[in-house]
Parts: structure tokens; sequence; C-alpha cells
């Protein structure tokens, strides 16, 4: 069964949080709703989320203190937040959302379409780094358990080869899937949308450096090499 993605939708109006579910409902993932900013920094202890659409007028806890709370907290800093606003007080205004860290700034009333593909981007990013954890944990384990050898060496040799046969062909699926995600993103400007897809590109390049160090006639101790990318 495929996992879906998370996604926080907070505004401290029941009906913006209708519409965006309206419009986000066909991208089929989980949507997560939050009425004030305390709301979704509760919510956020405890899931992992893709992306985050974050009202920025709200009574309380306004967007920017919400966003800052979430930008200090390691667990949650690399999330990416699209900032959704009803005023437009010019560029500074503009400019002190992507300050406090939002990877888009978008106007109400904004574009149904164009909403819905930019929060689809960041959902394939996410489930890119879910699909690269899972290969990391499965080749650590069988790293950890390649202590335990059958009577049969032939036969272990066999099944190891095999394993890292299958784990490459999936390593190379998502390789393929995250190269035409970058061109997808093609030249975007903003820093925290190129960073999240440098670091997806990096750990990549690592677990395949890991694996590839698992083949014949290669030195050295690949499990920590895995640990690391994980």
């Amino acid at each position: 069964m495929v996992q879906k993605a998370k996604i926080l939708l907070v505004d401290d109006r029941p009906e913006n949080l209708l519409a965006l579910e309206a419009i986000l409902s066909a991208l089929d993932q989980t949507l997560v709703r939050a009425s004030s900013g305390e709301e979704a920094l509760k919510a956020l202890l405890t899931d992992d989320f893709a992306v985050i659409l974050l009202d920025v007028q709200m009574p309380g806890m306004d967007g920017f203190e919400t966003a800052a709370h979430i930008k200090r907290r390691e667990r949650t800093r690399d999330i990416p937040i699209i900032f959704l606003t009803a005023i437009n007080h010019g560029p500074h205004h503009t400019f002190r959302g992507y300050a406090a860290g939002a990877v888009d700034y978008i106007s109400k009333p904004f574009d149904p379409w164009v909403l819905r593909a930019k929060v689809s981007v960041f959902v394939d990013l996410y489930m890119k780094n879910v699909q690269l954890r899972e290969q990391a944990s499965l080749l650590r384990l069988q790293l950890e358990s390649g202590g335990e050898r059958s009577a049969d060496p032939a036969r272990d040799g066999d099944e190891a080869q095999g394993l890292l046969v299958e784990l490459s062909a999936r390593l190379a699926a998502v390789e393929e899937q995250a190269e035409a995600l970058t061109k997808q993103l093609g030249g975007a400007t903003d820093g925290a949308t190129a960073a999240t897809a440098a670091h997806l590109e990096r750990k990549l390049a690592g677990l395949r450096s890991a694996l590839d160090a698992l083949g014949p006639g290669t030195e050295g101790d690949p499990s920590a090499q895995v640990s690391s990318q994980n």
C-alpha cells in the first residue's frame, strides 16, 4: 500500500480551510487542518509533513511567528512553507515572508491550478526522500545481518548478489524520478526549493556510493557509509 504524504493547512477561517481542501483533494494525499499557529505547532510534534500551507494573518500567533517556531525546531526546519495572504503591503512584506523561511508567497485570491502544481512538487520531493530512507534502511539491515551465514557459502553469495541487484534497480528508479523532478523544478529561484532538491541529490549520491562499495573487489566498511546517509 502506497504511503500518502501529509499536507498541513493552517488558517483561522474554516471556509478557507474548506477551499484549500477542495483544491488539493485531487492530489489524493492526507490533508491535516490547523486553525491557529499553536495548533499547527502541536500537529508538527507528532507527524511528518511534506509541505505546510500557512496563512499570514491570524489572531494571536501570526504566520510569520509560526514559521519562525517551525524553522527553529530541528525536526521541522526543512519542511517547505508556502505563505498564503489576503493582504499585500508591497515588496517589504513579501521579503519578510521569505526571510521567515517560506519557499513561496502567494496572494489571495490565487489560481487553484498554480497552487496545486506548487504543492505537488513538494509532495513529490517528500515521497522521493521517503523512498530513499526505505532503501537505505533495507540495505543497512542486510549489512547488519551479514554475519549470519548459512552452511552454504555459495548460496550466501548468490543471495547477497541478488539483493544488491534488487537494491540497485530500486535506487535507479528513484534516481530517474528525482532527475525528472529536478528538471520540473527548472530554474527555481528560491533558495529553499533549490536546497531541498540538492539535499535529495546528495542523499541519492551517497546511497549509490555505498551500494557500489558492496560490489566485488571493494574495500572498506560500507555499512558505515549507509548509516551516514539515513
